[in-house]
């Protein structure tokens, strides 16, 4: 019974039942349009012997039905080979996918030769595996950065908690401004996670929104910042539409401008531009600061990481997620997100998204600039 409702076998039956059929009108073409025309009486001939519609069915029938059992025969044989030839890439594929199940998220099935259907299930499940694995290994390391980052300042309140504990002399105050500052900080970094999962589970709803008046909020409520970094903020640029979480792209524009706020330098600036052109949005945030390479920059989206030259250690150097909450959040709105080092020092980050339906941006009432 198992071995009847495995699909070669069920194959291997129809190929056999469809050779089966096809000998069945054969054989009944033969007796429509030759056989019936035969008289079933004696054929008077004047010399000889002239079979009629008796004797030929005697001769017929009896080799018609060992010719009808070898069809049978050959149609289950061959329909059986056939089917195991078909079916032979689903092996591997089942294969692979058992490997997969077991944990093995490296296994792929490679399979060449085949311009099929089943060559197409095969890469398009190789490119599943991988992208699989690579979001696995992304995050088992977001995890382990998570938790040495939230590990940290649980470590630092434990040892101010010591010294306060094992010194009678130590002034309260001092531990409770030390507990207060690093409490702050794991509030920042459960809060940052957070917002890093929000962005990546997609975007829930899609409003019209301007990007330059994003842009413009976030300069506004950064300005304090900016002015104890002693960064000058220059924004600049057209209406630009888009259509996505207003809530999120405000935080775009703001982990942005943020991040070019604290990796700078004294005396140094922060320029924000939006623009619209060819139905995308262009946003540009660029700042001064310590000259990067690119193999740091490259790597300045991914969860947790710094380059250490340009960060300032103050109590807004961030968590090190801003970059990866903004990269999480133009994917999420179809965009991409390019970094770039600047040869001067400092970075240029820019942001492209599909633009939405808007008004024409050169009225006067649609420029935004300004300097602070």
């Amino acid at each position: 019974m198992t071995l009847l409702r495995s699909a070669r076998a069920r194959l291997a039956l129809s190929y056999a039942l469809i050779v089966i059929v096809a000998g069945v009108i054969l054989l009944a073409l033969v007796w429509l349009f030759l056989l019936r025309y035969v008289p079933d009486d004696a054929i008077p001939m004047r010399s000889g012997f002239v079979p009629n519609r008796s004797d030929l069915g005697r001769a017929f029938w009896p080799r018609a039905a060992w010719a009808f059992a070898f069809l049978v025969a050959f149609g289950v044989i061959g329909g059986w080979f056939l089917a195991g030839r078909m079916l032979s890439p689903l092996q591997r594929i089942t294969a692979a996918t058992r490997a997969t199940a077991a944990g093995s998220l490296s296994h792929r099935i490679r399979m060449t030769g085949r311009d099929d259907e089943f060559g197409e299930l095969a890469d398009a499940f190789d490119s599943m595996l991988a992208r699989i694995e690579s979001h696995v290994a992304e995050q088992r390391r977001f995890a382990a950065n998570a938790s040495h980052e939230l590990r940290t300042p649980l470590s630092v309140m434990r040892s101010v908690l010591d010294v306060a504990r094992d010194d009678p002399d130590a002034d309260p105050r001092v531990a409770l401004e030390r507990l207060a500052a690093t409490n702050d900080r794991a509030i920042a970094v459960a809060e940052a996670l957070l917002a890093l999962a929000s962005a990546e589970r997609g975007i829930d709803k899609r409003e019209p929104i301007d990007l330059s008046l994003a842009a413009e909020a976030a300069a506004e409520e950064l300005l304090p910042l900016a002015e104890r970094n002693d960064v000058t903020l220059d924004l600049s640029g057209d209406r630009a539409d888009v259509r996505g979480d207003p809530a999120l792209l405000g935080q775009l524009a703001t982990n942005l401008l943020h991040n070019a706020i604290v990796h700078n330098t004294a005396g140094g600036w922060a320029r924000v531009a939006t623009s619209s052109t060819h139905g995308e949005v262009t946003l540009v945030v660029e700042n001064t600061g310590e000259v990067l390479d690119d193999a740091t920059v490259s790597t300045l989206a991914e969860p947790f990481q710094r380059g250490s030259e340009r960060t300032r250690r103050d109590d807004h150097s961030g968590t090190g997620l801003g970059l990866a909450i903004a990269r999480a959040i133009v994917d999420g709105h179809d965009g991409t997100l390019t970094l770039r080092a600047r040869t001067a020092g400092g970075m240029r980050v820019e942001v492209r998204l599909p633009a939405a339906d808007q008004r024409p941006t050169s009225a006067p009432e649609d420029q935004r600039g300004g300097r602070w």
